[in-house]
């Protein structure tokens, strides 16, 4: 926990610290950020027939904002994605010795395909900017699952995960950390006598089978992928309701989804207790639904003759000042109305 809680500590402040960066390098322009950048037509409120979004310069302090507000945004759907990995975790029974095994080739998968998802969609909001009205609906659909939705499914029944089963070997144990093994029989363990730490004996004579299997931690990495790609669908498009800018949009994906790790190992247990988190969730991914659809939708209500509706674009700090706001609130009410637990119904014979 003291690690967890110190690189934690680590990630959130590189990642609040790339602000100042963020600042420095448009306000001078270093490496040509922000001397010819996208961004939201700012005459797109006033005329409708302009491009929504046009290519211009970007100063510093308008880049830190959108920088530090996607960056909130982003942190924040990290924490749903916590309770679903303890889910995760906790159906396939992986040992706590091995987890962050999995948890660190699955934030390295996360960015390789979240880096191939912003290149795409920076590029097809650029061709398309009717895309932007898919997105901010698709957000509103989104809060609106996570609404109704009670519960998550049974990892089992993912089809993916029948599919590997199907196609590869499975074996019903774990082989240490490993992701394939060879072993038939499940290892077993013996003390050191010299150290007197737990060594894992080898395998008896015979045993090994020529075809590798998968292990249960493998299952248990491609579902933490599917989960990263599912909530990359949800949160990538919240970013760009806030900017297009490519360099923006994946820097504040990245630094969240990098303490993603520490972060799980500090919240698995605690985030529980944190009963309105969720319902803060909702109201920002509404919030920054509505945001982009009041932004990119007028343009197009010509075709059902509601000609002359302007754009409007909430201005960045405001859209930072309540992402903290709802955040802050949600905090301050679950530790003042913490969930009461059930009393004990059961009665002594």
């Amino acid at each position: 926990m003291k690690e967890a809680v110190f690189w934690s500590a680590i990630w959130l402040s590189l990642g609040v610290a790339f602000t100042g960066f963020v600042y420095l390098a448009y306000q001078n322009h270093w490496l040509g950020l922000g001397i010819s950048t996208r961004m939201f037509n700012p005459l797109a409120a006033t005329d409708s027939t302009v491009p929504l979004i046009i290519y211009g310069e970007v100063l510093g302090a308008t880049a830190a904002v959108q920088y530090l507000t996607g960056y909130v945004v982003e942190k924040s759907l990290a924490m749903d994605n916590i309770f679903v990995i303890a889910m995760i975790f906790g159906f396939f029974a992986v040992p706590p010795k091995y987890q962050h095994r999995v948890l660190f080739w699955g934030i390295i998968g996360a960015l390789l395909m979240r880096g191939a998802m912003i290149g795409v969609g920076g590029e097809l909001i650029m061709k398309y900017q009717w895309i932007l009205i898919i997105f901010g609906a698709f957000l509103l659909l989104t809060s609106l699952k996570m609404a109704l939705v009670q519960s998550h499914s049974d990892p089992s029944q993912n089809p993916v995960v029948k599919l590997v089963k199907r196609m590869v070997d499975v074996t019903t144990f774990y082989d240490g950390q490993k992701f394939w093994t060879h072993r038939t029989l499940a290892p077993t363990y013996s003390k050191d006598p010299v150290t007197g730490s737990e060594v894992m004996d080898p395998p008896p004579s015979g045993t090994l089978r020529a075809k590798a299997a998968i292990t249960p931690l493998f299952l248990a990495l491609i579902m933490v992928e599917i989960t990263d790609l599912v909530f990359a669908v949800d949160s990538i498009p919240a970013v760009f309701a806030i900017t297009p800018d490519p360099f923006i949009v994946f820097t504040s994906n990245i630094f969240a989804i990098l303490g993603l790790r520490a972060l799980y190992f500090c919240l698995a247990a605690l985030i529980q207790k944190f009963r309105y988190l969720k319902p803060a969730l909702i109201l920002i991914l509404s919030f920054v639904g509505v945001k982009l659809l009041l932004l990119s939708l007028p343009p197009y209500l010509g075709v059902i003759g509601l000609e002359g509706l302007k754009s409007i674009k909430i201005d960045p700090f405001v859209s930072l000042l309540v992402v903290l706001g709802i955040l802050a609130i949600a905090t301050v009410l679950s530790i003042a109305f913490p969930e009461k637990k059930q009393a004990d119904k059961s009665t002594k014979v």
